[in-house]
């Protein structure tokens, strides 16, 4: 049974019972980000849309609901960060797989498989068995695979996950470069805001089994609504009634005494980690009395002077005029 669509490619209103709730829309060609911190909902999301855990609502994709249908007769295509290639088969025959059990030809799904895999930068590979591959080069199949069915729907979860810094860098282009000429949905799970800021259109923040936030990836960096996403791009936010008010890192400041300047955001606390960042250390300072936790960077020579190493009583202060305040999306 079928639901008329509300607009766009994708129109999501579902249930995963006492895991997640979401309701967004996405339009033809948008590449969805979806972030939050483990054990938001983000995967029990994608099982959904997949046909691997049951859900009430609705997904429309393209007019029709996905949800009564089984997970063969819907038109997605998806790829698990352990790629959970089939051991005894090849490349090409990995990619294949999914056409072939849709009726077509076993020729004409090889051709496919052969196009797919020189798309993603693997074609020379298509005779090898997965464990005769790297794993940025079983992450490249895993994606042919998903994309070989023609989905409308595309998901990929952490596809970028357990890979070197270099190899993530190449795939995320080769993904960019097809994903740019793509006319379905993409929905991207990942912890990475580079993936986030770069590769999509648009960011769904999933926290806590709900949808946090939803906008471009620009509005999102510029005015998180969650702790997670404020240190995914580097933020500190903090809850103000109905208002969330957001800062930099660098707009903080670290006293070993109470500051008397006229700075009225103040708060004390203790230091819980000390990290290069750049030409600066970063801070984190967890404050008293249920406080934030908040991102600082001091300068080496700011941090030897004051004796900023773990465990040290601090006061952190912020400047209003430093602090951008804006709507609690999530009230």
């Amino acid at each position: 049974m079928s639901h008329a669509a509300a607009g766009g490619a994708l129109d999501v209103d579902l249930e995963v019972v006492d895991r997640v709730r979401a309701t967004f829309v996405a339009e033809p060609g948008d590449v969805v980000a979806v972030i939050g911190p483990n054990g938001a909902g983000k995967s029990s999301l994608v099982a959904a849309l997949a046909g691997l855990a049951p859900a009430t609502g609705h997904a429309l994709l393209d007019g029709v609901d996905l949800l009564p249908l089984l997970a063969r007769e819907r038109r997605v295509g998806l790829a698990f960060q352990d790629q959970l290639l089939f051991p005894h088969l090849s490349a090409r025959e990995n990619v294949a797989f999914g056409p072939r059990s849709r009726g077509v030809p076993a020729r004409e799904a090889r051709a496919s498989a052969d196009h797919w895999l020189a798309r993603v930068g693997v074609g020379d590979l298509a005779d090898r068995l997965p464990k005769q591959l790297s794993g940025g080069q079983a992450q490249r199949v895993s994606i042919a695979r998903a994309l070989a069915s023609e989905p409308r729907l595309l998901m990929l979860d952490e596809p970028m996950s357990g890979l070197d810094v270099g190899v993530a860098s190449a795939l995320r282009i080769e993904l960019a470069r097809h994903l740019a000429d793509y006319d379905g949905v993409t929905l991207l799970v990942t912890h990475d805001p580079i993936d986030a800021l770069t590769v999509a259109s648009r960011v769904l923040v999933i926290d806590d089994g709900a949808v946090a936030q939803y906008g471009a990836p620009g509005e999102v960096a510029q005015r998180p609504a969650t702790s997670h996403v404020a240190r995914l791009v580097g933020l500190n936010v903090i809850g103000d009634g109905d208002r969330l008010r957001s800062f930099s890192p660098g707009a903080v400041t670290i006293d070993r005494d109470r500051p008397e300047g006229s700075a009225r955001n103040r708060w004390a606390g203790t230091i819980a980690s000390v990290s290069p960042y750049g030409a600066v250390l970063r801070l984190v300072v967890r404050t008293v009395e249920d406080g934030p936790e908040l991102i600082a960077d001091v300068t080496p020579g700011a941090a030897t002077e004051l004796g900023l190493t773990p465990g040290r009583a601090v006061w952190a202060s912020v400047k209003e005029s430093a602090v951008e305040s804006y709507a609690n999306q999530r009230r």
